[in-house]
């Protein structure tokens, strides 16, 4: 038996929740706007179009190429719950786990604003991991409303800074550093037990 509307619309709101914590567009704006300052100039539409296209380009191919390369998508979203785990611990904590190499800034729009500051490792690896427990075309769906407060967000950076101040934009950073936690422990729990379970299946 097939969804209803409204379990679509529940299930299209709680992986729009996990993918806005996942993104932080929000809690990003302090690094857009010295991206801003350095570039000169950011384009707010390529860039949210160019993160669209590879989130989805990862969503739809994303487990055919884990099958090439012969990993268990549970075992992805296993290791998908640690790196979520490691964001959270950034900005939670304030620490830096995760280093981006030196770009041009003639390019900002795409690198590393589009990837990977937006459409980055670990909402690659959400993508993934959420397959698991959702329909794909409700996680599309998903991932073109977080681009619509993306775009929405990028180009109104100044005022939304002015507007919250540093205490506000730091306490965001924490708030969704929480609840990116939470996400990432029952993604652990739910995905570790079955697939402990199939690896003893397996060599039993």
């Amino acid at each position: 038996m097939g969804k209803t509307l409204t379990e679509h619309m529940i299930e299209i709101g709680k992986v729009f929740m996990i993918l806005f914590a996942v993104i932080d567009i929000v809690g990003n704006i302090p690094i857009i706007i010295k991206l801003k300052e350095k570039a000169g100039e950011i384009h707010a539409l390529k860039a949210s179009i160019v993160a669209f296209l590879l989130m989805l380009v990862f969503l739809f191919a994303g487990e055919g190429l884990l099958g090439v390369l012969g990993v268990n998508v549970k075992a992805f979203a296993v290791a998908g719950s640690l790196i979520l785990f490691a964001l959270a611990f950034e900005m939670i904590f304030g620490v830096e786990l995760f280093k981006d190499d030196a770009t041009s800034y003639k390019v900002v729009s795409i690198v590393p604003l589009a990837f990977p500051l937006i459409a980055g490792a670990g909402t690659m690896t959400t993508l993934i991991s959420l397959t698991v427990d959702y329909d794909v075309m409700n996680i599309a769906i998903a991932v073109f409303l977080n681009m619509i407060i993306v775009y929405t967000v990028l180009r109104l950076t100044k005022r939304i800074e002015k507007m919250l101040g540093e205490g506000g934009i730091a306490i965001l950073q924490k708030v969704f550093g929480i609840i990116l936690l939470a996400i990432a422990v029952k993604l652990f729990a739910d995905n570790a037990k079955e697939l402990f379970a199939f690896s003893e299946t397996v060599t039993s």
